[in-house]
C-alpha cells in the first residue's frame, strides 16, 4: 500500500510596499469624488476587514497604466527575481532538493508567459529536465486548491514522488483606471500581491496528509467572476451575486464529504479561500461552525487582502505557525473561484516527520521556524 501524499509547510513572500485601509479609502475619495456611488463603494471597502495590503510597486506607480505589454514584462521580471527564494524555502520545509521534485504546478491569473514560468524555473534553478510541468492560468482564486488536488492526483498515480506548487499573484498589475463600476472599485480596495510555494511530498513530511479531493462547478455562474481581455489587458469583472455563493457551495462541500463518509461540519481544522468576510461568515452559518473556525483565513484577509490563489497557502502557513493541530486531526482545504468553481481537499494532519535521508552531494541547511519573507524591490535579475 502506497503512502498518502502530504502537503508540507508553505513558504510565503509579499512585496515590501504597503497600503493601509485608511490610505485606500482616502484615495477612493480623491480619485472618485464625483462618483455617484462613492459612499457605497467606501462602505463596501471598509466592510471587507482588510487593514493592509502589499503591492509590487509604490502606490503612485501602481495607479499608472503604462500598457499591457509593459505590465506583463514587469510581471515576468519580478516573478523571476522573487520566486527562487520562495521556492527554496518550500523545499527546505519539506527537506527536499530541486532534484527530488518530479512535477512543478505553477498557478497565476495575473500575468501570462509562454513558455510557462515552469520552463524558466527548471532551466534556472537546477530542476531535472524530465520534471513535468503543469501551468494553471484560468482558475483564478480556485487555482491554489486545484494545484493541491492535481499534485495529490499525481502522487497517487506515481507513489512516493514529489510535487512543487508555486503560486504567484501580482493583482495590482490588473488595476484599470477607467473601470468605474462598483465591483471594480471594490476590487481595487480588496486585492493584494503575494507569492507562495509548497511541496506535496509522496512519502513522509509534516502537514496535511491528503486523502480525498474533489471539484464542484455551480451551473449558470460563468459570468459571476471573469476577465474581459482588452487592449489594456485583463479587466476583472465581479458580479454582485458572488458574496452569496456559499448558499450553493456549502451544500456542495457537504456532498463531497458525504461521498467519503466525512462530515465537513465536524472537522478539526479548515483552510478556506478568503475572498471576503461574507464568504467566511456564510460558511460559518451554513456549516454551523463558530466564527473562530476560519481565523487563519480571516487573518490573511486582514493583513494581506484577497491574494487570489495564494490565500490558502498563507492561511495554511498560519496554521503551522500556531503549532499545527494534533496528529490525526481531520481537516479541509477549499479554494473558490471563477466558474463558480470549488476545489476541495480532505485529509488528516501528520505531525510525525521521519528522518530525511540526504541524497548524494546534498547539503542539508536549517531555516527559521516561521519564515514569512518580505523581499526588497531591488532584488532583480542579473543584467
Amino acid at each position: 500500500m502506497s503512502a498518502t501524499p502530504t502537503l508540507c509547510r508553505p513558504s510565503i513572500a509579499v512585496p515590501e510596499h504597503v497600503v493601509t485601509a485608511e490610505e485606500t479609502l482616502q484615495l477612493a475619495g480623491t480619485l472618485h469624488a464625483d462618483h455617484p456611488q462613492l459612499g457605497l463603494v467606501q462602505r463596501l471597502i471598509a466592510n471587507t476587514g482588510v487593514r493592509t495590503r502589499h503591492l509590487l510597486q509604490p502606490l503612485e506607480a501602481t495607479l499608472q497604466h503604462p500598457g499591457f505589454e509593459e505590465r506583463n514584462l514587469l510581471y515576468a521580471k519580478e516573478a523571476k527575481a522573487r520566486l527562487p527564494h520562495v521556492i527554496n524555502g518550500a523545499l527546505t520545509n519539506a527537506d527536499l532538493d530541486v532534484r527530488d521534485i518530479d512535477m512543478i504546478v505553477y498557478v497565476s491569473c495575473t500575468g501570462f508567459m509562454m513558455p510557462s514560468m515552469t520552463a524558466w524555473l527548471i532551466n534556472s534553478m537546477g530542476f531535472r529536465p524530465e520534471t513535468r510541468q503543469l501551468p494553471i492560468a484560468q482558475l483564478g482564486c480556485a487555482a491554489g486548491g486545484a494545484a493541491i488536488n492535481r499534485a495529490h492526483d499525481f502522487c497517487m498515480a506515481y507513489p512516493e514522488r514529489n510535487v512543487l506548487i508555486v503560486a504567484c499573484e501580482f493583482c495590482s498589475l490588473l488595476y484599470q483606471p477607467t473601470d468605474l463600476d462598483v465591483g471594480s472599485l471594490l476590487s481595487n480596495g480588496l486585492f493584494g500581491d503575494a507569492m507562495a510555494a509548497a511541496v506535496v511530498k509522496g512519502h513522509g513530511g509534516t502537514g496535511m496528509r491528503i486523502e480525498h479531493n474533489g471539484s464542484r462547478l455551480i451551473p449558470g455562474t460563468e459570468e459571476w467572476i471573469s476577465y474581459a481581455v482588452r487592449d489594456t489587458g485583463f479587466h476583472f469583472q465581479l458580479d454582485k451575486r458572488v458574496p452569496a455563493t456559499m448558499e450553493v457551495l456549502a451544500p456542495a462541500m457537504r456532498d463531497l464529504g458525504n461521498t467519503y463518509d466525512w462530515d465537513v461540519a465536524a472537522l478539526d481544522f479548515y483552510i478556506v479561500h478568503a475572498g471576503g468576510p461574507r464568504i467566511l461568515d456564510d460558511l460559518s452559518h451554513h456549516l454551523k461552525l463558530p466564527p473562530t473556525t476560519f481565523r487563519h483565513s480571516r487573518a490573511t484577509l486582514t493583513e494581506r487582502g484577497n491574494i487570489a490563489s495564494v490565500v490558502i497557502f498563507d492561511a495554511l502557513d498560519r496554521l503551522f505557525a500556531e503549532g499545527g493541530p494534533p496528529d490525526g486531526a481531520q481537516g479541509l482545504i477549499a479554494g473558490f473561484g471563477p466558474g463558480i468553481t470549488a476545489e476541495i481537499a480532505l485529509g488528516q494532519w501528520n505531525a510525525l516527520h521521519p528522518p530525511h535521508r540526504p541524497a548524494k552531494d546534498e547539503t542539508v541547511s536549517t531555516h527559521p521556524p516561521h519564515p514569512r519573507e518580505q523581499l526588497p524591490l531591488s532584488m532583480h535579475l542579473p543584467s
